[in-house]
């Protein structure tokens, strides 16, 4: 056997041999299984592994049978990140009756709750116009997005500036205010798109400030779920550990800090999600094969402690997809199939 074409984490090619790519997947499992404290990869995953990786094809799909459900973050504005200035209804039915898309996703371009609230009037009437255009159900997302409560965009004050100064009370409190205002403009906010009618809800790159972010949005759900018991709504995290910016936060009677994707997703059940989103992030100084492996560790783990459908992210720089805004579709199939089939997920 020749050398293996494959890529880095940041999308460049790289060429391995065999031994290099058995060393990498072990590499990257082990990393994983060690961080996590869940089982690594065994025989048959790494015979699948080498198999995948040392397939001619240019692109690889699942086989038949094996087909998921997708979800999208962001649907409407990734036309516009890359100069399309499609307006967004026009974007939605691209994405359903072009691309195929199961599920359709709303955004408004802040894509964070709180710019939201002010205007959600506004948005209420192209949700329904959205409602009216299309046929897959659709989706309202947004970030929590604790950042913009801080000062001067925001009421409280900035813990990035009181930490420096030793101030780690005020800090602390400061996060604790944030939280009280995210979990009021989530609330606000999803509960008047659906009166308006959305099929379901995106809580998207949840963490993304910390634990803090975390806790507002399980609150959040919880509001919601006790005011609309039916209510759909996607928790997608903004990385594989959750940042313990605060650092003593619980939810559940567990603290946020530093759980993993297998440990968050019941505390995400618990406060009322129906899809949960684990996010593995890719290292651009590691191949693709090391990224894959440790992808599929974590997502597996998850995925077992998991009572609701799992829908793994993968895009750019998490779920073993390279750190570019065009994912070669070479390494994202391969990274899309291996954990479909490996870690038994209900989408992506």
């Amino acid at each position: 056997m020749g050398k293996i074409l494959t890529r880095m984490g940041d999308g460049s090619p790289v060429e391995l041999s065999p031994a290099e790519l058995r060393q990498d997947l072990e590499d990257g499992s082990a990393d994983a299984a060690d961080r996590g404290n869940v089982p690594g990869l065994d025989e048959e995953d790494f015979r699948y592994l080498v198999e995948l990786f040392t397939r001619r094809d240019r692109f690889v799909g699942v086989d038949v049978g094996n087909e998921v459900v997708l979800t999208y973050d962001g649907a409407a504005l990734k036309f516009k990140r890359h100069c399309l200035f499609e307006e967004r209804l026009h974007v939605l039915t691209l994405y359903e009756k072009m691309f195929g898309a199961d599920t359709v996703e709303l955004g408004h371009v802040d894509y964070s709750y709180k710019p939201v609230k002010p205007i959600v009037n506004y948005e209420q009437g192209t949700l329904e116009m959205g409602l009216l255009t299309t046929h897959s159900p659709l989706i309202y997302g947004a970030m929590p997005n604790l950042g913009l409560y801080t000062r001067p965009d925001g009421p409280c004050p900035n813990p990035m500036e009181l930490l420096p100064q030793g101030k780690i009370k005020e800090a602390r409190a400061a996060y604790e205010d944030m939280v009280e205002e995210a979990v009021r403009d989530i609330v606000f906010v999803v509960g008047s798109m659906y009166e308006s009618g959305a099929d379901g809800f995106n809580l998207d790159t949840v963490g993304a400030s910390g634990d803090a972010d975390v806790l507002a949005s399980f609150l959040a759900l919880e509001k919601l779920r006790a005011k609309y018991p039916d209510i759909a709504v996607e928790v997608g995290m903004a990385g594989e550990f959750v940042l313990g910016m605060h650092g003593e936060l619980e939810y559940g009677g567990k603290r946020l800090a530093g759980l993993y994707p297998h440990q968050q997703v019941g505390l995400a059940e618990k406060a009322g999600a129906v899809i949960f989103g684990p996010v593995v992030n890719t290292n651009t100084d590691q191949t693709i094969p090391w990224n894959l492996a440790r992808t599929v560790v974590f997502t597996r783990a998850c995925s077992k402690a998991s009572s609701i459908p799992v829908h793994a992210n993968m895009g750019m720089g998490v779920g073993a997809v390279p750190v570019t805004d065009f994912p070669p579709v070479d390494v994202l199939s391969r990274a899309s199939k291996a954990l479909v089939e490996l870690c038994g997920l209900d989408g992506l």
